[in-house]
């Protein structure tokens, strides 16, 4: 049975009863158990949202997705699946009659395709497909889906791994991924094969063109060699339209991606992160070409600033709308493309979590992400935003908050480098702090305006415990124009470190921090932050680094992506006269000696991003060095860790340490 939830009503009793309770810190568990939105999807006639809203649920020990509906006016929200079977990419039919989504019900099949009726009632499952189906769309007439699924195993391969005769070639032994057609009658059709791998897709708006990225094989390092291509819906009179090698963005967690078929289906609209003459390693640009085979490309907007995350075409294509990193925010922008004037749409210290855009009633439907809420749905039409969603309003009123702010300092070489610092709720200017000093992933990214909802960085449980916080977005980081993102180029350390570093000094200064209740923590890129800073100062007086390399060679031939490492240094370390000197020079583990720094070593036994022996090659050294340092695995986990008691874990454990080793007492574990 569907549950209805009349939304103001039960927000306002809600309120009622946390305003008569007195405010409090937020612990470890309330913190992993906020929940996030995602998936946005406008209905047809642009009065219901469907989307994905993902809770924490401790006795299945993991994050539990499921489709709810909401009116556009916010009035209603109903959620419309149950159980744990996880769903996601919730879609309605153009004619507005049924909803699909994907589902892992059947988990040894991975997620197939489910079918219900929009004015409710069971669903049923539409797949069944040998493979995990994935990148739903319908066609235009409403009477056939579009999905991808990885290939079959043959039968040979098949009765090999039942009888355990399953040795296998690495990186050989992948399936191709190929786009699929089922109707309501689960009647399935293949529309491409051959060895090769579809990445994403995208129809034009009559139905009659598919806008396809076509890879190699669907390896993570491959993707960034995908070209596209342009098709009949069925699959017939394939074009291609690119061959450059460059990165043609496919896929983007947050937003829906790729290249994008214009109105008129005469322009082809994508981001790529590089320059106008196409060399790699730039801010995210926006692109197009014509639909024909060996069209020009061409940069649409010179010299914006900014990187570029996602666009989408108006309805008559006269204007392009995207979300643009700004380095601490993002935000909304149109570009008419006849006038070539840009506009941007939306302001404020926020950042923009997911977008959809609604052509029919041009109106833009997003998740806004502030301190205070980390990311419910609003309305952005004629310039005024309007909240659909409350999911996340209680967390203010529930809980001690800290207070976020943009700061900025100069680096060693004069260039102005930002980053986002925040305040224990109670803080006191005449008070000096212990700084946790937290440096993000990617490298190319950057830290934004907005409570964060990743383990890796837990800022409010922080703050809560009296702690500053510091998040600088040094140099690498996306969002301050190419010459800020370019400054890895040639060594990966050059300014990045110098830049953090300059940052603590400007709160040390100011009498925010205390110099002698520093630590350095982060995850992946982060992690490789740490590993460097160990090596180059000893003022922290404990460390985390998380799934982090420490040797660059070694690095090269473990990870699944080497993508950014040729421009970081040079080339290859295979390579003839390859620049190995750069490669070690560039490698926390060439001064590892220098390490005084209690260290905590962190990682998932299955990362194939910075995988596991990195980590050990730290905890080795370190401990061979006398270091104060252990080293924690977390068994089935891979670069992103999905079970809630192994976040748990890490964050309790981190916080001991800290506790120990900075602020010279005992901890409690949650």
């Amino acid at each position: 049975m569907i549950k209805y939830y009349l939304l103001g009503m039960v927000f306002l009793n809600t309120l009622t009863i946390y305003s008569q309770e007195a405010k409090r810190n937020m612990s470890i568990k309330d913190f992993l158990s906020i929940p996030s939105v995602s998936n946005i999807q406008i209905s047809p006639d642009g009065k219901s949202i469907l989307y994905i809203l993902t809770e924490s649920n401790w006795k299945a020990n993991k994050q539990i997705k499921h489709v709810w509906q909401v009116d556009s006016n916010g009035k209603q929200t109903k959620q419309i699946t149950f159980g744990l079977g996880n769903e996601s990419e919730p879609l309605w039919s153009p004619n507005g009659k049924w909803i699909i989504f994907l589902s892992k019900r059947n988990a040894d099949k991975g997620s197939q395709i489910y079918l219900m009726k929009s004015d409710g009632g069971e669903s049923r499952q539409l797949t069944k497909h040998s493979t995990s189906v994935s990148n739903l769309s319908w066609s235009t007439n409403s009477k056939k889906i579009f999905f991808i699924a990885n290939d079959s195993m043959t039968a040979i391969e098949q009765h090999s791994k039942t009888d355990k005769n399953d040795v296998f070639p690495f990186e050989e032994n992948y399936k191709q991924k190929h786009l699929w057609q089922v109707d309501l009658e689960a009647n399935k059709k293949k529309i491409t094969s051959g060895d090769y791998s579809i990445l994403n897709y995208s129809i034009s708006n009559d139905g009659k063109k598919l806008a396809v990225h076509k890879s190699p094989n669907p390896l993570p390092d491959y993707s960034f060699h995908s070209e596209i291509w342009m098709m009949n819906e069925d699959g017939s009179n394939a074009i291609q339209l690119t061959d450059n090698k460059i990165s043609e963005i496919a896929n983007n967690r947050l937003f829906k991606t790729g290249a994008r078929i214009s109105p008129n289906n005469k322009t082809i609209l994508f981001v790529a992160p590089v320059n106008d003459k196409l060399e790699e390693y730039y801010n995210n640009k926006l692109f197009q070409l014509n639909c024909s085979a060996n069209s020009n490309i061409d940069l649409l907007i010179k010299d914006f600033p900014y990187e570029v995350s996602a666009a989408e075409w108006s309805s008559d294509g006269r204007r392009i709308f995207f979300v643009a990193n700004m380095g601490s925010q993002s935000q909304l922008w149109e570009y008419q493309t006849s006038a070539k004037k840009l506009i941007q749409l939306t302001r404020g210290e926020h950042s923009i979590g997911q977008w959809t855009y609604n052509q029919r009633d041009d109106e833009h439907f997003l998740t806004i992400k502030t301190m205070e809420n980390p990311g419910d749905i609003y309305s952005f039409k004629k310039g005024k935003f309007n909240q659909i969603t409350h999911h996340h309003d209680s967390l203010s009123v529930k809980f001690n908050l800290p207070k976020q702010e943009v700061i900025k300092w100069t680096g060693s070489d004069g260039v102005s480098v930002e980053g986002l610092i925040y305040y224990p709720h109670n803080y006191n200017s005449d008070t000096k702090y212990p700084l946790v000093v937290q440096t993000h992933g990617g490298p190319r990214a950057s830290e934004k305006y907005g409570m964060s909802l990743r383990y890796t960085t837990y800022v409010p449980v922080l703050t809560g415990l009296g702690y500053v916080v510091l998040q600088p977005n040094y140099r690498g980081s996306t969002g301050y124009g190419d010459e800020f993102l370019r400054g890895m180029v040639g060594g990966y350390f050059n300014e990045s470190h110098l830049d953090v570093m300059a940052g603590v000094d400007l709160l040390i200064d100011k009498g925010i921090a205390d110099a002698d209740k520093m630590i350095k923590m982060g995850w992946s890129a982060g992690g490789h932050m740490t590993n460097k800073l160990i090596t180059y100062t000893n003022r922290f007086k404990a460390a985390s680094s998380g799934a982090g390399a420490v040797n660059w060679i070694s690095m090269y031939s473990q990870s699944n992506v080497r993508n950014n490492r040729n421009e970081w240094f040079g080339g290859s370390p295979w390579q003839k006269n390859a620049p190995i000197e750069a490669y070690w020079n560039s490698s926390p583990l060439k001064d590892i000696s220098n390490v005084e720094t209690p260290t905590l070593v962190i990682v998932g036994e299955n990362d194939p991003v910075v995988p596991m022996p990195q980590s050990v090659e730290l905890f080795r050294a370190l401990k061979s060095n006398n270091v104060p340092t252990h080293l924690y695995i977390a068994p089935r986990e891979g670069h992103r860790w999905m079970e809630l008691k192994h976040r748990l874990y890490k964050i309790n454990v981190e916080l001991e340490w800290f506790a120990k080793y900075a602020l010279g007492k005992s901890y409690e574990w949650e």
